[in-house]
């Protein structure tokens, strides 16, 4: 049990990202592989929920692409995720924004929370 541990411990690439919560629009700039080629794409949406623990989170980011809502979960921990950056602070009272699935246009808007 204790190798396993030491094993993955060993192997985990702990990266440093900035803390955000749902209702907070990020971007991720996340590594993609196409053949041999590789690029970064930016990822740039809501994120809906956070889920897991620990080292084990992940969290899905909604955006809207040409009027059709596009949801993508990332691993915090996933080795092909560069960066993230917190482009908003959303005033949520939530942790699960899953209603806005159902908003269209401004009324799927989240407040900024002033600083």
């Amino acid at each position: 049990m204790d190798l396993i541990k030491i094993a993955e411990e060993a192997f985990a690439t702990k990266r440093e990202h900035p803390a955000f919560k749902s209702g907070d629009t990020v971007t991720v700039a996340y590594r993609i592989k196409e053949g041999n080629k590789e690029r970064i794409q930016q990822y740039r949406g809501v994120v809906i929920k956070i889920a897991g623990h620990t080292d084990k989170k992940r969290f899905t980011v909604r955006k809207m692409s040409e009027n059709i809502g596009v949801e993508r979960i990332f691993p915090l921990d996933s080795p092909f995720i560069d960066s993230i950056t917190v482009n908003k602070v959303g005033k949520v009272r939530r942790a699960k924004l899953y209603y806005l699935r159902k908003l269209t246009g401004k009324k799927a808007r989240i407040k900024e929370k002033r600083v």
